[in-house]
């Protein structure tokens, strides 16, 4: 079975190469088959909804079994913000460090106690031959450091600290984060999604 990651992020489909390496199945990414210059607009106002139209339209386009989705971090401090925005927080013109630098501004005099966030992803899997989409859900909790803390990782990883652990994501290797990521708890539906599809 092959399968495409529809992100353009390198990081992302590394991390689904690690999490799904026990399946048999080829994993590849947008620049892989040529379409990286292909922009879906995620107009939903949930991750749910922009996991499936990205699937969807990725899916349509290569038609090839398309898995995609939508993941962010939500600040209970903040009112659920960064959230869906995430990837979009603070503009186009911020990179990853720049968002995380607007994050840790904004909690800027919180208190620990209160820099409660979770991340969520919900991961849409559509198979182009009926343009079914099926999804599955992951979340962890935890909360924002007042600084940056190591190097792995990507995105808001540096400055989240999941519950019960004394290292951010950021502190981790692969084999130590993926496991337990919202990434990782949504990716272990995966083989179970992916065996429907085949009966299908």
């Amino acid at each position: 079975m092959r399968l495409l990651i529809a992100t353009q992020n390198k990081g992302k489909v590394a991390e689904y190469q690690n999490l799904l390496a026990d399946l048999d199945c080829e994993i590849v990414g947008l620049g892989d088959i040529g379409l990286g210059n292909l922009d879906v607009d995620e107009t939903g106002t949930t991750f749910e909804e922009n996991a499936i139209i990205k699937a969807r339209a990725y899916a349509e386009a290569s038609n090839m079994l398309t898995l995609s989705d939508d993941s962010g971090i939500v600040v209970d401090a903040l009112n659920g913000e960064p959230g869906i925005y995430s990837a979009r927080y603070g503009g186009p013109g911020l990179d990853d460090g720049g968002r995380r630098r607007l994050l840790l501004s904004n909690l800027l005099g919180v208190p620990n106690e209160q820099r409660t966030a979770h991340f969520t992803c919900v991961i849409a899997v559509v198979d182009p031959q009926t343009d079914a989409a099926y999804t599955a859900y992951g979340q962890v909790d935890g909360h924002i450091m007042t600084e940056e803390r190591g190097n792995s990782g990507f995105g808001y990883d540096p400055v989240f600290q999941p519950l019960g652990e004394s290292r951010t994501f950021g502190q981790m290797d692969a084999a130590e984060k993926d496991p337990i990521s919202h990434r990782g708890v949504a990716a272990k539906q995966l083989p179970a999604i992916l065996a429907q599809i085949e009966a299908d």
